[in-house]
């Protein structure tokens, strides 16, 4: 693809970037097979390819527009596009660079400011978003039908079991707590613990360790989503230098963002180098369980088949489609078939909040067919697919680490 893009860009570190990845788009079109907002409307804007031509116009100088905007507001940000482009457009990072351009040229209506401005306030920071839910459930009767069913039961803490003398824990690994995964399915993190304690892991939760920056990051506050990642790394880096192997996320969405520290602070001369320590020992919890001998969880997989949804964060952002698949089935659980799994269930971070109607219709679609196979109950990835199917289905829905510790003996 030709560009020309306006001088006050194109010596810019975001302009090489923009100008680099424009160039290797060459219109195939493979990628309008694999996006979800493309295969509900057929409208060539709400397509990968659209999206980047818009981009490309607003980089060569034309002014943007609220449809424009519009436009990229809609794109899940799933990356299946990745995953299927040939040419290796990395999409996912020009719309980045495409949001952030059109965000300070055209002023959103005010209730989408305030309603943006609610939820970076709310939803990054732990304590807070735990005091909100736990406020809306107590309250969830007074609640309009439609907010009441987003609310989830309130969870009990369930204590990680204590290892046997012989399974003495003689590594260490950090774990990722996050800022909404301990308020709505604390037992996943309590899951993880407890199966890495049985294979002799430490897995560390640092108190201070906050949101990944993933959520302000990809909604156009860059430098808060920069601050939280320093702020994670200062917490990390003495753990790194005492020893620690990995960095553990049981959200895939949070593993995915802080996999690409490296290239998020590329620009901090104080951060860069640490930031690309973090990003290459950040580990899936599925990178880590995959590579150890399970034996000592003593698994007995007793239960009826069961439904795996592939997150998108973990299929396309991270590239392992089909590991956890792999690993339960070795394991002896049954999994069902699933059409179209790699296609995205709507939840997409906060785009099930600013785009409801998309995020639902994706929704009932992932669920038809996870539903038509007849599994007794959905695992998953990460957090926020986990609570957006819930929210859909009578079916209960649980991280997958979770079936680890239900078949041990």
């Amino acid at each position: 693809m030709q560009t020309r893009l306006i001088e006050t860009l194109i010596n810019t570190p975001e302009g090489k970037a923009a100008d680099r990845i424009l160039r290797k788009c060459v219109h195939c079109g493979f990628c309008l097979a694999t996006c979800p907002t493309y295969q509900l409307t057929g409208n060539e804007l709400e397509s990968p390819r659209g999206r980047i031509y818009l981009i490309k116009q607003v980089l060569e100088g034309q002014p943007a527009t609220a449809v424009t905007q519009a436009h990229l507001d809609h794109c899940l940000g799933c990356l299946n596009c990745e995953t299927t482009c040939p040419s290796g457009v990395e999409y996912g990072e020009l719309a980045d660079l495409g949001k952030q351009l059109i965000e300070r040229q055209v002023k959103r209506p005010w209730y989408q400011r305030v309603m943006r401005w609610v939820l970076l306030q709310c939803l990054p920071y732990r304590k807070r978003f735990a005091w909100m839910l736990r406020l809306a459930q107590y309250f969830k009767l007074l609640l309009p039908t439609s907010v009441r069913a987003q609310i989830p039961v309130r969870v009990p803490h369930v204590s990680v079991k204590k290892t046997h003398s012989s399974q003495r824990k003689t590594r260490t690994m950090l774990l990722l707590d996050g800022c909404v995964q301990p308020g709505l399915t604390p037992r996943t993190n309590q899951a993880a613990q407890q199966v890495f304690g049985q294979l002799g892991i430490d897995l560390v939760s640092a108190a201070q360790a906050g949101c990944c920056g993933a959520m302000s990051y990809h909604l156009q506050q860059t430098e808060a989503g920069r601050d939280f990642a320093r702020q994670n790394i200062d917490v990390w880096w003495p753990f790194i230098e005492q020893g620690a192997e990995a960095i553990i996320t049981t959200a895939s969405g949070c593993g995915a963002f802080i996999k690409s520290y490296g290239e998020v602070l590329a620009g901090d001369p104080r951060y860069r180098e640490k930031a690309n320590r973090v990003a290459e020992i950040a580990k899936d919890v599925v990178e880590v369980l995959a590579k150890e001998d399970l034996a000592p969880l003593r698994l007995k997989p007793v239960m009826g088949p069961i439904a795996f949804h592939p997150p998108c964060s973990l299929q396309h952002a991270q590239n392992l489609s089909g590991c956890v698949e792999r690993l339960l089935t070795s394991l002896g659980f049954q999994l069902t078939a699933i059409a179209e799994k790699h296609l995205c269930c709507g939840s997409a971070g906060t785009y099930s909040i600013f785009n409801p109607v998309t995020a639902q219709t994706l929704r009932q679609r992932k669920l038809a067919a996870i539903e038509s196979q007849k599994p007794q109950l959905i695992a998953t990835a990460n957090v926020g697919c986990q609570h957006h199917l819930q929210v859909g289905t009578g079916l209960e829905v649980i991280h997958w680490v979770e079936l680890l510790v239900r078949s041990s003996d």
